[in-house]
């Protein structure tokens, strides 16, 4: 279950996955939107399915349908289903889904980024992470779950 779909109702949802270390690709990363599509992608890079949408669960044989609106309420009933929801050392962009890596030691970091902070670097959009203050944010939000 560490490889997810999540269809364009839960873009927002697909962020703290992959926060939380999930693969969690988004149909609207991939431009796409067609049931019958995002149904194809998801069964033949064998990913659960995570859709809002009734009908479009009930035609896959992996998918997992989400009732709430709010993404907090998302994580909720994705706990109840037996996700593990705690965030892991960054490995996934947030932005694009693709995989982190480690800035070398010594590099210097951006000026926009703190001093001392440990920097992770996306291989495909190239954007920097590190733990800062929206970090501990969606660390609180998953405490209260």
């Amino acid at each position: 279950m560490d490889r997810l779909f999540l269809d364009v109702m839960l873009g927002k949802l697909a962020t703290y996955l992959r926060m939380c270390g999930y693969d969690a690709a988004y149909a609207l990363d991939r431009g796409v939107e067609d049931d019958d599509v995002i149904l194809e992608l998801a069964e033949s890079e064998d990913r659960t399915l995570l859709t809002r949408d009734v009908e479009l669960a009930g035609r896959s044989e992996d998918a997992v349908c989400i009732e709430s609106l709010d993404v907090e309420d998302q994580l909720g009933e994705l706990r109840e289903h037996g996700f593990s929801l705690s965030l892991s050392e960054p490995a996934r962009c947030s932005d694009c889904n693709g995989e982190l890596v480690r800035e070398r030691k010594g590099k210097e970091n951006p000026e926009y980024v703190p001093d001392g902070k440990r920097v992770w670097r996306c291989r495909d959009c190239g954007k920097r992470f590190w733990k800062g203050s929206h970090w501990k944010s969606v660390e609180e939000t998953l405490s209260k779950l």
